[in-house]
């Protein structure tokens, strides 16, 4: 159903953001794989609220507790599930949007479809759930790394009208990513971006922008023809994040301003007598196969949709009212989106690295 993803490398996640608690079970993990709540955590403590002054102020710790599937260090085969507990839930600061729905949130759809809902923290339609999603993420990233060498490195390319140019995609490195609290890596862009957030944050309001996400050596094949394209997982894996509204790959959009001429990548001979492209307009995918070049995605995320200006709503009951939401929100996503990200990239290609070496390389050529 719908909480679960992948084919091979295959997650479920759950748990509510004002419930006990939320995690995932990862089933399909290949063993001995060598993985630690320790490195876990590290993402964890990416996406966790109360990082900045321009993110939620909800203080959570959001510390895993790997409950199975890892014994000694080392993955067994065995469905892992991780677990992280809710600590600083304030319910009562949602009792008015028990009855009065949100503009441009979940609220009005949940009661639609399922005739009920948990209004506290928004349940499953919180970004909170996004915590199983960058656990199993990590094993994913750690699995990748291990195996084939790849890196995923995302970052905030632009926040409403201000945007990131001057990154060079080959040499970027998750430390310069991290070096400011926005996760830009063009510092001067990033203050720009920073003093805008904050400056929104005091008005009640809320901004959007785009992620951009590199993967290198990812390696070729990658990827099945027609319905389970490797873009096409990418999209739907990036489309499921909260608060998503747009996907790009290589030259996006822009491409259709394009000649084919213009916009094709044109082939030639590394020194291994390898065919790479000359450009990367493709986004390192051509035919829903992985072509060896760097994979380049681009999300857009809209701004926050509970924000603390009054607007004008509906109740559960029928009524025209008015909301101004209560309640420690992110006046921009972004930031804490980074790692989600590159969890969702990570859980596609795996997925999809499985998959090639399951039907691929049973027989040497």
């Amino acid at each position: 159903m719908s909480s679960i993803f992948g084919e091979l490398f295959r997650i479920s996640t759950f748990g509510e953001s004002h419930g006990g608690g939320v995690g995932v079970v990862i089933d399909g993990c290949p063993p001995r794989i060598e993985i630690s709540a320790e490195e876990i955590q590290e993402d964890l403590n990416r996406r966790k609220p109360g990082q900045s002054k321009i993110t939620t102020p909800r203080k959570e710790s959001d510390l895993c507790e790997i409950v199975s599937g890892v014994f000694e260090g080392k993955t067994l085969g065995t469905p892992i599930a991780i677990l992280v507990r809710n600590k600083d839930a304030r319910s009562q600061d949602y009792d008015e949007m028990a009855v009065k729905y949100r503009p441009s949130h979940a609220d009005a759809t949940y009661d639609a479809k399922y005739g009920i809902r948990n209004w506290q923290g928004g349940g499953r339609s919180s970004a909170r759930e996004t915590i199983g999603r960058v656990a199993a993420g990590a094993i994913a990233k750690k699995i990748l790394k291990q195996i084939a060498g790849v890196e995923i490195i995302a970052y905030v390319k632009s926040i409403k009208d201000i945007e990131a140019t001057n990154i060079n995609q080959d040499t970027l490195t998750q430390e310069q990513v991290e070096s400011n609290i926005v996760r830009c890596p063009d510092g001067a862009i990033a203050q720009k971006m920073i003093d805008l957030i904050d400056q929104i944050r005091k008005e009640k309001d809320s901004l959007g922008g785009t992620l951009e996400c590199v993967v290198r050596n990812v390696p070729r094949g990658l990827g099945e023809p027609v319905f389970d394209k490797l873009e096409a997982d990418l999209a739907k894996a990036i489309m499921s994040l909260p608060a998503t509204k747009g996907f790009e790959i290589g030259s996006g959009f822009a491409g259709t301003t394009l000649t084919g001429s213009q916009h094709n990548d044109e082939f030639y001979l590394d020194d291994n007598g390898n065919p790479r492209t000359v450009t990367n307009r493709s986004g390192g995918i051509q035919g829903g196969i992985s072509n060896g070049e760097n994979i380049v995605i681009r999300a857009a995320f809209k701004p926050t949709a509970t924000i603390g200006k009054e607007q004008k709503t509906v109740s559960k009951e029928g009524e025209e009212t008015t909301l101004a939401a209560k309640g420690r929100h992110d006046p921009c996503v972004l930031p804490r989106a980074v790692p989600m990200v590159e969890a969702m990239v990570a859980l596609v290609l795996c997925d999809h690295l499985l998959r090639h070496h399951a039907q691929c390389n049973l027989i040497e050529n």
